[in-house]
């Protein structure tokens, strides 16, 4: 008997403590619930019965009933809910279904700042990532248009830098030896011709002298080659090439002693006082890129600089696989720091446009 009335009260005084628990949760979410349509704390008579009083909002009107402890229940009429429990008012405050409204302290807390949608100019910065590149206008190969063998090399190894006009490499050539020769007979022909009288024969000398030089001249023998031919009369029997700017030398595929044939590269000299960087830019955001919008680069050789280039081009094809458009960015490299190959990070600077946007 004494065990099953210790196990009687040991149930009833359980049964106190979750009702006792039910309660304290219910007023808790009551007071949220509530809160919407009156201030935290306000007397629950008050709120059960609609009367207006100090804590609630006057003139509001109620929207439903509900009980909070039934998720979603609502009633058009004050009572009981299907708990048993006093439901309580939710007010109607002219707001939308599933709108959140928080209180001004709320939002000085979290600094929030709200502010119309308006028409403005907005711009982006649109990132990419790039190689640095070879201006393509400032690349020559050195070719020779005669046969011949290379008999001295002026510039020996890759990487040395040039000036436009510098000596390369002497070629000799028998073709060219041969038409030098026609050339100084053209020349004492024609000087023959003039101290005569005879029109046809001066007019035949200078065509023939004419021929002659034009031949040296396709050869690309230089001016001052043919010069000095024609004031000392004397065959000089190699050719030579020069740079045909500043820069730097590419390639270079030729020894001396090596037979060379017309069109055979030789050297291949490269302007480097401006590079590209080809950088590619996402389909999503090439509608944005102009040629002519300023760009910044970062290279992981100089941390924290940044050149400043401009877009020069935007490839007119997209890349199937990697869905981005090739773009040309031109900048200046008077100290040739930025070196072919390297990678760059750029962001572009898009022009401002008009749209309706909210800061």
């Amino acid at each position: 008997m004494k065990t099953k009335f210790k196990a009687g009260i040991y149930v009833a005084a359980g049964l106190l403590l979750a009702a006792g628990l039910a309660y304290f949760f219910r007023q808790e979410i009551a007071s949220l619930v509530s809160g919407v349509g009156g201030e935290k704390g306000a007397p629950q008579s008050a709120q059960q019965t609609g009367e207006t009083t100090a804590a609630e909002p006057s003139g509001k009107k109620v929207k439903y009933w509900t009980d909070p402890m039934i998720p979603g229940f609502k009633s058009d009429k004050p009572g009981k809910s299907p708990m048993g429990m006093e439901m309580i008012p939710v007010y109607d405050f002219g707001e939308p279904e599933g709108g959140v409204k928080i209180s001004p302290q709320a939002e000085k807390n979290i600094g929030l700042r709200t502010e119309k949608a308006a028409i403005r100019k907005i711009s982006r910065g649109i990132r990419a990532v790039g190689t640095v590149a070879y201006d393509e206008r400032k690349v020559a190969n050195i070719q020779s248009k005669v046969s011949g063998w290379v008999e001295k090399l002026y510039v020996n190894f890759t990487g040395e830098r040039v000036a436009k006009g510098d000596h390369l490499l002497e070629i000799y050539s028998p073709d060219l030896v041969s038409t030098e020769e026609e050339f100084l007979l053209a020349l004492k022909n024609r000087d023959l011709a003039a101290k005569g009288t005879g029109h046809d024969m001066v007019m035949a000398g200078n065509e023939m002298y004419e021929a002659t030089r034009k031949r040296l001249e396709y050869f690309d023998v230089p001016d001052h080659q043919i010069r000095a031919l024609e004031q000392d009369g004397k065959v000089f029997k190699t050719l030579h090439l020069h740079s045909p700017y500043d820069g730097v030398l590419v390639s270079k595929p030729v020894f001396v002693g090596m037979q060379v044939v017309p069109g055979m590269t030789l050297y291949t000299v490269a302007d480097l006082s401006d590079v590209w960087v080809m950088a590619d830019v996402y389909e999503s955001e090439i509608g944005w890129v102009r040629v002519g919008d300023p760009a910044e680069a970062t290279l992981a050789a100089f941390p924290g600089r940044k050149f400043a280039g401009v877009v020069r081009y935007i490839n007119p094809f997209l890349d199937k696989d990697t869905r981005t458009v090739k773009l040309r960015i031109e900048f200046a490299n008077p100290t040739l720091e930025l070196k072919p190959e390297m990678y760059a990070n750029v962001e572009i600077k898009t022009a401002a446009r008009v749209a309706v946007a909210a800061p």
